[in-house]
């Protein structure tokens, strides 16, 4: 019995391991400081996140943002609250991901990305097509 009680008590830290929330995730405030994303997982050992927050959410006619960009013109109706900005990143270990893509709504290009926590804390996204890459640091917001 006192067999299956420490048997019972390694899994639920090691169930307690393998679901606790990666650093990365949470609201982050970009490094223009006009948007906030909210990156949590989706799909399958994977992390997403979307604009929920606009320092300007209106254009010049009052009216809610839309993606107006975007390369594909049935999709330019979509609001930019709510828009999904990052997706498809794979951990690579602890506030470590690799493999996703960034769309930056301003421009309507998607890029390959990856993103990591520095030792500070801050969250730094880079994104890339072809051999020209960016990176932008992002501050957590609570």
């Amino acid at each position: 019995m006192k067999r299956l009680a420490i048997l019972a008590a390694a899994l639920s830290l090691t169930a307690a391991h393998a679901y606790a929330a990666d650093p990365a995730e949470g609201d982050w405030l970009v490094q223009s400081g006009d948007a906030k994303v909210h990156i949590a997982p989706c799909g399958r050992a994977q992390l997403c996140g979307n604009i929920f927050w606009l320092k300007v959410p209106r254009d010049e006619e009052g009216q809610p943002k839309h993606d107006e960009h975007n390369p594909d013109a049935s999709l330019r109706h979509r609001p930019i609250l709510g828009l999904q900005m990052i997706w498809g990143f794979h951990g690579e270990g602890a506030g470590r991901w690799e493999g996703g893509k960034i769309y930056d709504p301003k421009s309507g290009k998607t890029y390959a990305s990856k993103m990591r926590i520095a030792k500070d804390g801050v969250l730094k996204v880079s994104g890339c097509i072809a051999i020209f890459c960016q990176a932008q640091t992002w501050t957590r917001v609570n």
